[in-house]
């Protein structure tokens, strides 16, 4: 009962409008003062320090300094126009050009906001020129960006990591199938959506064309190249990989392109120490409001109701990506797997799943939570640079929203799906 009020307290401060860092430090100080146990205050400090100097989290800011050095110079010009040069004449054009891009650049950034944020502009704009609707154009765009955190790097998956111990570079060859299926899915839709709307194709491009677009791309296609096949040749951890993408987009930016200026240098730093900030605090709190949970042994009531409930893990797991599915709605996607990882992580062990396959569960089920109201991040990302209402993009994103489900089903019953990779180098 003490943790059910928890969750609603929670739940109401964010519909508020709360901040969801401030929600979570707010209700972990009103537990602890309510039930008595107010000396446990004293360890605040520690707590939220502690949970933000593991080694794999220093990844992060590099993450979020790599995509935005990306999306500041022409990078993402260069990546949508080679996308464009490849697969813009078939049906749903430059909708399928949206997806492609998308899949290319999750290997540079990996976060969805920074993807949605640094070719929505750009797809969006290209797309309604061509004479497709704003909603779908931004629906697409919203729905492609979740691909980013799928594929590797991914910031999220460095999370999950660093709570767990799970290797993050097993976890990031682990993305590489879900994320083309999400790809896959949305592939689909768009070509069904677009014939049945009659959307315009591009003109095919000729080979010489595409080769030119390939050239001015190439340099910036072996971004995910050099950050995973240097984690796997062993030349760095997944941390230093973070780092080598931000001099690595440095030299492009600098050196190759010559697009970078100084000012503009200034803006990415405060931009990637502000985005930093909010996430590190997120954790911070989560880590303050997991120590909560664990004093009340929230974890180990959760696993006698649901071992109760069935002793099948498959159905356990239906019922633990309900809940997922159902707190993405209300927070923030990092914020729900702080929440969620303490206490369903001895759930999962005690079940038998591999938890590389459960945290690619995890972060598909945030993806959704991005694409969902009242909440999305995503959703809001797009609709700010679009001015399409909420209703109607939440709406118009539904048929990538079922796409993304199915592949999360699949990936929850099928552990090969997410495993397959991993175990080739193992």
């Amino acid at each position: 009962m003490e943790a059910l009020l928890i969750f609603i307290v929670l739940i109401g401060l964010i519909l508020l409008g709360v901040p969801i860092a401030v929600s979570l430090g707010i209700t972990s100080i009103g537990a602890f003062i309510l039930l008595g146990e107010s000396q446990n205050l004293l360890m605040m400090a520690q707590r939220m320090y502690a949970s933000t100097t593991g080694f794999t989290l220093l990844a992060i800011p590099f993450f979020i300094l790599a995509g935005n050095l990306m999306n500041t110079s022409g990078i993402t010009k260069k990546i949508f126009d080679f996308a464009e040069a490849s697969v813009g004449h078939v049906w749903g054009g430059l909708g399928q050009v949206n997806i492609i891009a998308s899949v290319i650049f999750s290997g540079m950034s990996g976060a969805a906001v920074a993807d949605a944020a640094g070719l929505g502009m750009i797809e969006i704009k290209a797309m309604t020129d061509s004479g497709y609707d704003k909603k779908f154009s931004a629906a697409i765009t919203a729905a492609s960006s979740t691909i980013g955190p799928v594929i590797p790097p991914s910031i999220p998956f460095v999370i999950y990591g660093a709570m767990t111990g799970v290797s993050v570079g097993s976890l990031f060859l682990a993305g590489f199938l879900p994320g083309i299926l999400m790809a896959i899915t949305m592939i689909i839709a768009v070509s069904i959506i677009s014939r049945k709307r009659n959307y315009p194709r591009q003109p095919k491009q000729s080979l010489e064309k595409r080769f030119e677009a390939f050239k001015k791309a190439f340099l910036p296609l072996l971004t995910p190249v050099i950050i995973i096949g240097g984690i796997l040749s062993g030349w760095f951890t997944a941390t230093e990989a973070a780092v080598v993408a931000c001099i690595y987009a440095l030299f492009l930016d600098l050196v190759v392109y010559h697009e970078l200026r100084f000012k503009s240098i200034v803006s990415i730093l405060a931009n990637t120490v502000l985005h930093t900030v909010k996430v590190m605090f997120i954790i911070s709190a989560a880590g303050f409001f997991g120590w909560l949970l664990t004093f009340l042994k929230v974890p180990e009531q959760i696993i006698i109701t649901l071992t109760s409930v069935s002793d099948n893990k498959y159905i356990l797991l239906l019922i633990i990506i309900g809940i997922l599915l159902v707190l993405g709605m209300f927070l923030e996607g990092i914020a729900v797997l702080m929440i969620t990882i303490p206490i369903f992580m001895p759930i999962i062990l005690q079940l038998g799943v591999d938890p590389i396959q459960f945290g690619v569960v995890m972060i598909l089920a945030s993806m959704i939570g991005l694409l969902s109201p009242p909440v999305g991040m995503c959703l809001y990302a797009v609709s700010s640079i679009s001015d399409v209402k909420i209703g109607a993009l939440s709406k118009e994103v539904l048929p990538y929203l079922a796409g993304i489900f199915i592949v999360l089903l699949a990936v929850a019953g099928i552990p090969q799906i997410s495993l397959l990779i991993p175990n080739l180098f193992r």
